[in-house]
């Protein structure tokens, strides 16, 4: 009797440590996962390049969540395909996949219902459209994300594990959170793109109508065949009009100071 209390008691000990090894375990996890998330934020808020900031956004999700690929794809302008444009996995079979149509595909779906999607196994799931890459790849359970701002779909955010796993609520909602800065890193990054372009455009416009006036005067050429002299001479030496046009202003203050 008192041998089986004495086992007894050192296996109710044994459970006790286990249970305490694992609250370590999720605490530091949960630790790791929020640090992770923080330092996400802080390099979005500070990047202005939108490849730098997709590849940053799989790389760190892939980290936190112990996830065999993490992949991010996004909606082409016409709303019929999603493209990867960011993974962290080594496979340029994966990396290159073609995009997969909007409307009948798990990662369309995800965007179409405003939700996120679980497949247990993506290799049996009729509506996962590359099985066979999935099993090369040993890719099993899939959550998807959706990255929206406000109604405007953007894209997907895809995690995947090499085993069978039933990804919990507080999973669920750590990706969703990343997906969620996800899309409006990548909002502002093209609205900074855009206004770079536009910039860059109007320099361009600037330099072009300098070099135009320039060929006018010491050519008497018209304002269109100086246009067009530039463009032809940017397509023939594969140089930028701004290039060009940059070299025939140059050409002409070396001229004057000479």
């Amino acid at each position: 009797m008192a041998t089986t209390l004495k086992d007894q008691l050192k296996d109710k000990d044994n459970e006790i440590m286990s249970l305490r090894a694992q609250l370590e375990q999720q605490g530091h996890k949960k630790s790791r996962q929020i640090q992770t998330l923080a330092k996400m934020s802080q390099t979005i808020a500070q990047g202005i390049y939108i490849r730098e900031i997709l590849q940053l956004i799989v790389s760190m999700t892939a980290e936190m969540m112990d996830s065999k690929i993490c992949s991010l794809m996004l909606l082409d302008e016409k709303g019929r395909e999603l493209k990867i444009e960011a993974t962290q996995s080594l496979s340029e079979e994966y990396k290159n996949k073609p995009p997969v149509p909007m409307r009948s595909s798990v990662s369309g779906r995800a965007l179409l219902e405003k939700r996120h999607i679980l497949v247990p196994d993506v290799s049996k799931d009729p509506q996962y459209t590359y099985p066979d890459i999935a099993r090369k790849e040993h890719l099993m359970s899939l959550l998807v994300v959706p990255m929206m701002i406000k109604e405007k779909p953007i894209g997907v955010l895809n995690c995947y594990t090499s085993e069978v796993h039933a990804f919990t609520d507080e999973e669920i909602q750590l990706v969703q959170a990343v997906a969620n800065q996800a899309a409006v890193a990548i909002e502002h990054t093209r609205a900074i793109e855009k206004a770079l372009a536009a910039e860059e455009a109007l320099e361009t416009r600037k330099v072009v109508e300098r070099a135009k006036g320039i060929l006018m005067r010491q050519q008497g050429l018209s304002e269109e065949a100086s246009f067009r002299l530039i463009q032809r001479q940017a397509m023939d030496r594969r140089k930028t009009m701004k290039e060009v046009a940059e070299a025939l202003i140059l050409s002409e203050e070396l001229q004057r100071s000479k």
